[in-house]
């Protein structure tokens, strides 16, 4: 019962100075890596930022793992980051296999049900987004498109003539955008 509270200094030591280095390491790593590792999160770099947690808790509080193996461990997430971002600038398909897809949730100022309903997404939601882009009147909104790190983007009205060319790829009532 002694124990449970307090293990002697050794333990707090260890931890004290693996922590430091530890997150001296992940920091290191993490500049190496670039801006897209600490960019806006979709659900894959929330597996990521999850996956460091998880192992920088594990080289802190576990004497089975050593310091160079858990730097090891960080490296080798942020390196799989790496080459899944990579490859999925180039190639369409690992990108929507990883990031999935926007969504449009409303067009020309009419609210689309069943791409709600998927999404997952209440209409007074949409008008939030729409509220908080400075916008009033949903019909002059030209579309709401629930991006694939979750947070929505509102257009405005497009001018006559516009090729809608932001929203190419979208499924829409009619099809899909043409890709300009």
């Amino acid at each position: 019962m002694d124990k449970l509270f307090f293990d002697g200094t050794e333990p707090l030591l260890r931890t004290l100075i693996i922590g430091v280095a530890a997150y001296a390491c992940l920091m290191l790593v993490l500049r190496i890596s670039g801006k897209r590792t600490l960019s806006k999160m979709n659900a894959f770099d929330f597996i990521i930022t999850v996956a460091l947690g998880s192992t920088l808790a594990t080289i802190l509080l576990s004497k089975d793992v050593s310091l160079a193996q858990g730097v090891l461990a960080l490296a080798l997430l942020v390196c799989l980051q790496y080459v899944i971002t990579w490859s999925s600038v180039r190639a369409p398909w690992i990108r929507r296999l990883v990031t999935g897809e926007p969504r449009l949730l409303l067009y020309q100022g009419k609210c689309l049900p069943k791409a709600m309903r998927s999404s997952r997404v209440a209409e007074e939601e949409i008008r939030a987004a729409v509220r908080s882009s400075g916008n009033v009147d949903l019909n002059r909104v030209f579309a709401v498109v629930l991006e694939t790190d979750g947070s929505f983007s509102v257009t405005p009205s497009a001018p006559e003539g516009s090729s809608a060319n932001a929203l190419a790829g979208l499924q829409h009532p009619e099809g899909t955008f043409a890709d300009k």
